[in-house]
C-alpha cells in the first residue's frame, strides 16, 4: 500500500523517460518544505524559449516519452503555451504541475488546445484557512475553483497533496473533496526532507500514530472508490526500513533541466556540490546524459561501499538516495541512512523519535520567502 522501500524499477534502456523541465524557480507562494532556492538569481538567466524548444527536441531524439512542465511556478512563463505545443508537436505525453495560481479557465483552453495532456494541481488541506496558511498565502479559493476548470475542460485531473504533520489528520477530508470534485488520481504524498524541508524537519514530520490513522483512511477509501479513483500514498522513507528505490537509479529514466539549463539526475542533486552539473547552454543533451562524469557518478554499482555493495537488494533501491545520504551524512557515496542496515541509520531514528516527544518546541517553522515574476 505504501511507496516507500525497495520496490519493482522501470528499465528505461538507457533513455531518459521522463524530463522534467523547470522553467522558473518564481512562486508567489512560501511553502515550508520547498526545495527550490531563494536566491535563484545568482544561478543566472532563465532559459530562452528558442532554447527551451531545443532541450525538448533533443531529450525526444534521445528517446524522452513523458514531458513535465514545473517551477516554481511555471504558469509565470508567458511561453509556456508555446512550450507545450512544441512538446505536442514532438510527440510527448505533456503534464502541467502547478500551483494552480497564474491558470484561469481561458488559459486551461488555450493549453488544451496547444496540446497539453493532463494536469497536477497541488492542494494542501480541505480547510482553506488551513492552506493559506500552509503555503504563506490567500490560494486555497482559487486552487479549488480551478480544479473544477479542469474538470470540466475535461482534462485527466490529478491532484498532489504534500502531507506533513499540520495537515496529515485531514486526509479523510482530503479524500471526501478529491471524490466530490471527481478526481481520477490522488497523491497523497507525506513530505520528503531535503533543502528547506530538512530545515523544518522537527515540526513537519508525523507521529507513527497519524501515519497509521492515514493508512487506514487510504486503505478503506481504496475499498470504497474501486477503479473510480486511483490512490498512492507515498509515506515518509525516514519510517520504512528500506530506502526508495530513488528515481529508479541516478541518471536512468529520469533527467531534469533547472530554469538556468542545468542538467539534473534529480531535482534535489545540486545538493551535490562536489558535482559539477553540465549546462544544456555548452553541452548537447546526448553528451550530458551518456558522457558526462556527473550523471555517471553514480550509475551502476561501482561507487558503492558497504553495506550497499555487498547487499543484494542494491540492484532494486542503489542505496537509496545521493541527495539524502549526503544532507545527512555528509557523504552522497554512503548508504541512504533510512535504511535499517546502514551505520547511519540512528540519526534517522532520532528524527522520528523527535516527532513523537510530545514536549518538543511547536510553532518553530520557518516559512519561505515568496518571490515573484
Amino acid at each position: 500500500m505504501t511507496e516507500a522501500g525497495s520496490t519493482p524499477t522501470l528499465d528505461g534502456q538507457g533513455r531518459p523517460l521522463w524530463l522534467l523541465c523547470e522553467l522558473t524557480y518564481a512562486c508567489p507562494l512560501a511553502c515550508p518544505w520547498c526545495s527550490n532556492p531563494l536566491d535563484f538569481d545568482r544561478l543566472g538567466p532563465e532559459l530562452s524559449t528558442a532554447e527551451w524548444r531545443r532541450v525538448l527536441a533533443e531529450a525526444r531524439a534521445l528517446g524522452a516519452l513523458q514531458l513535465g512542465f514545473s517551477g516554481g511556478e511555471p504558469c509565470l512563463r508567458k511561453d509556456l503555451e508555446e512550450l507545450v505545443a512544441h512538446g505536442d508537436e514532438l510527440g510527448y505525453y505533456t503534464n502541467l504541475i502547478t500551483s494552480g495560481l497564474g491558470l484561469t479557465g481561458a488559459r486551461l483552453a488555450r493549453l488544451k488546445e496547444a496540446g497539453l495532456r493532463q494536469v497536477q494541481l497541488s492542494l494542501q488541506a480541505c480547510d482553506p484557512e488551513l492552506g493559506d496558511r500552509m503555503v504563506g498565502g490567500r490560494a486555497a479559493a482559487h486552487k479549488l475553483a480551478i480544479a473544477r476548470e479542469i474538470k470540466a475542460q475535461g482534462f485527466p485531473v490529478v491532484l498532489n497533496v504534500p502531507l506533513s504533520r499540520d495537515n496529515i489528520d485531514q486526509v479523510d477530508g482530503i479524500l471526501a473533496l478529491a471524490e466530490e470534485l471527481g478526481v481520477e488520481f490522488l497523491e497523497l504524498a507525506n513530505v520528503q526532507y531535503y533543502n528547506w524541508a530538512l530545515v523544518n524537519r522537527a515540526e513537519l514530520l508525523p507521529t507513527r500514530a497519524q501515519l497509521a490513522k492515514a493508512e487506514a483512511s487510504v486503505a478503506a477509501a481504496r475499498q470504497r472508490l474501486g477503479r473510480r479513483m486511483t490512490l498512492y500514498y507515498v509515506v515518509p522513507d525516514y519510517h520504512d526500513g528500506r530506502p526508495k528505490a530513488c528515481m529508479n537509479g541516478w541518471g536512468s529514466i529520469h533527467l531534469t533541466i533547472g530554469p538556468d539549463g542545468a542538467a539534473l539526475p534529480c531535482q534535489e542533486a545540486r545538493a551535490v556540490k562536489s558535482l559539477e552539473f553540465p549546462n544544456v547552454r555548452e553541452h548537447a543533451l546526448a553528451w550530458i546524459w551518456r558522457d558526462s562524469p556527473a550523471f555517471n557518478a553514480f550509475r551502476g554499482d561501482a561507487w558503492m561501499k558497504d553495506p550497499c555493495r555487498s547487499c543484494d537488494e542494491r540492484g532494486r533501491d542503489f542505496g537509496g538516495c545521493r541527495c539524502q545520504a549526503l544532507l545527512l551524512t555528509g557523504d552522497a557515496a554512503n548508504t541512504d541512512p533510512v535504511c535499517a542496515r546502514s551505520p547511519h541509520r540512528h540519526l534517522v531514528d532520532e528524527a522520528v523519535a523527535l516527532a513523537e516527544d510530545p514536549a518538543r518546541l511547536r510553532g518553530r517553522l520557518l516559512p519561505r520567502a515568496p518571490r515573484g515574476g
